[in-house]
């Protein structure tokens, strides 16, 4: 990539400079195959040889001081954040008004609905660029606010969320640029000269966009939004989450620094930090201003926002019951291993691990000869120890607890059932502070849908035992839609099977796996390929990212005169 071009006024060409990657991101979102524009790895093959120190030394640079970001609407200070690996982070934030706030996004926003969007994506395409640059710096951000391992905050927190916000822009510059935007309109008449009309044709944002973020994916869940909302002209506040605010903070600062370079006023994008227990966002939701808001949490919340927010476009992730039926496998370690690790990945907090394991009253058939409820439940566990035998290697995977409240349900579990695996505590080995636990595993009968019938969050998962394949898919079925889902897992040699598997993933609206045995995981989801979510249960409101996605953050004003 040479030097920005310049626009006629001297500020740098955004637009030019990433035309070639924007289309590369628009074809890859039409074709669905493998694309990534920025490199998972945290290589210094890739990244350069000095990019991890100079990562964390800018890192550490944060720690006990005011964060740098100069915006309207301070009134005061807040610092509420706690690493899950025991180091003080002491980052303190402007505290934000939200009169100041709404005002200053309201100020920003006929300048970025003008800029058109062509100007917009150039512009958010190099938030990402810098964004990108800036990976190792974020990675630790992420790693000491959520409690994920430094390589999954790197990956997930990084380049992978990275390339979701890429993703969210193609889809909403190509949604705003695939018509006409103007025409010379004929009418042919039956006497006389035809009948001409010249028509222009302009996408125009709603408002103001909130994004409410989370503390477990505070970029992955936020990236979406706020690049969908920037294409389409929406001036975004981001709220975080008052346990994950610095790795939004970093977003916004370089957001910010960016407009300014292209000339651009940039209060398009603001942070709104808050005390916990401020109820920031709800009041934010409800301003008339604000037009569209995008909240990634808890069911309650999101419902409430669903049903409140009425004069905004509301996008909403929230809690399911993520789901697996296995019925038969010719590969029977390969699926309790896969199965193990998605159950153990980052302690079992995200969004798409799977909580209900389906057995069959009379086995699985597998390679193995056939395992019982109770044999398979065993064999999972045993699974679940040889995965995490090594404390180093277990502390990679499982990363560290930030929620007390995911603490306090693993201590509880004995209550919902037959334990088959406990949890226990594993000292890590660079963090004596952090608090790690490994997966509980309990064993349930169909009829305890009280128990399974409702998200536990955190590494609880329950292997329940069915009256046969055709009633744990009914199951799914009924769960998935009372309660929601982003995933379903299927496990069966049968063709039949997996036929009627399909059938209901359709029925429930939720996305399904089929027999997962290598180094593909049910948690996973690939930007550009995956939908995240689907929009047809209670878990989610639309995918990340889909058309309906970004379709609700503008409109299509026209204008038209006799030529």
């Amino acid at each position: 990539m040479g030097e920005p071009s310049s626009t006629p006024g001297g500020r740098p060409d955004f637009h030019a400079v990433h035309r070639e990657l924007l289309e590369r991101a628009v074809a890859a979102v039409r074709e669905r195959a493998y694309f990534s524009a920025y490199p998972e790895s945290p290589s210094p093959r890739v990244y350069g040889e000095t990019a991890a120190a100079e990562g964390k030394a800018a890192f550490e640079r944060l720690l006990g001081g005011p964060f740098p970001l100069d915006q309207p609407g301070e009134r005061g200070r807040v610092a509420t954040e706690r690493s899950p690996y025991g180091i003080e982070l002491g980052v303190s934030y402007p505290r934000a008004d939200p009169d100041a706030l709404i005002a200053a996004a309201t100020a920003a926003l006929p300048g970025w609905r003008d800029a058109g969007p062509d100007t917009r994506a150039g512009i958010a395409v190099e938030i990402l660029r810098r964004i990108n640059a800036r990976s190792f710096e974020l990675a630790h951000a992420v790693q000491h606010t959520t409690g994920q391992s430094f390589v999954m905050a790197f990956q997930a927190g990084g380049p992978h969320a990275q390339d979701r916000g890429l993703e969210a822009a193609a889809y909403a510059y190509e949604a705003q640029t695939r018509y006409a935007a103007s025409v010379r309109w004929e009418k042919p008449q039956r006497k006389g000269e035809p009948l001409v009309m010249e028509k222009s044709f302009t996408p125009v944002p709603r408002g103001v966009a909130l994004v409410i973020g989370c503390t477990t994916f505070p970029t992955w869940n936020a990236y979406p939004a706020i690049f969908a909302d920037l294409v389409t002209g929406n001036p975004v506040i981001v709220k975080p989450h008052p346990g994950a605010v610095l790795p939004l903070a970093l977003t916004v600062s370089i957001a910010r620094e960016v407009l300014a370079e292209a000339g651009m006023d940039p209060n398009a994008v603001l942070l709104a930090a808050e005390e916990h227990g401020e109820r920031l966002a709800a009041e934010l939701a409800l301003r008339p201003e604000v037009r569209v808001v995008d909240f990634t949490g808890s069911t309650e919340f999101g419902d409430w926002l669903e049903r409140s927010a009425v004069q905004a476009f509301v996008s909403t992730e929230k809690s399911g019951v993520n789901t697996v039926v296995v019925d038969s496998t010719d590969d029977y370690r390969g699926l309790l291993g896969n199965l193990a690790f998605s159950l153990a990945l980052y302690s079992g907090q995200m969004c798409t691990t799977p909580q209900n394991i389906y057995v069959p009253r009379e086995g699985v058939a597998t390679d193995d000869g056939r395992r019982g409820p109770g044999e398979f439940a065993a064999d999972l566990a045993a699974a679940l120890d040889r995965l995490l035998a090594d404390p180093a290697k277990a502390a990679g995977t499982l990363g560290a607890l930030a929620n007390q409240g995911v603490v306090d349900r693993l201590d509880g579990a004995a209550a919902l059932g037959k334990v088959v695996l406990a949890s226990r505590a594993l000292a890590h080995p660079e963090f004596p502070d952090a608090v790690v636990r490994t997966p509980t595993v309990v064993a349930l009968d169909a009829d305890a849908s009280e128990v399974y019938g409702r998200e536990h969050f955190g590494p609880i998962s329950f292997v329940i035992t069915t009256d046969d394949t055709a009633h744990a898919l009914r199951l799914l079925r009924e769960t998935v839609a009372e309660r929601g889902a982003l995933t379903a897992s299927v496990y069966s040699t049968d063709p039949e099977v997996l036929a009627a598997a399909r059938s209901a993933a359709l029925d429930a609206g939720v996305n399904l796996s089929e027999n997962l045995t290598g180094p593909v995981f049910v948690n996973q989801s690939a930007a550009f390929s995956d939908y995240h979510g689907s929009g047809a249960n209670p878990a989610a409101t639309a995918a990340l990212t889909d058309p309906g996605f970004v379709a609700g953050r503008f409109t299509f004003v026209q204008v038209r005169r006799h030529a």
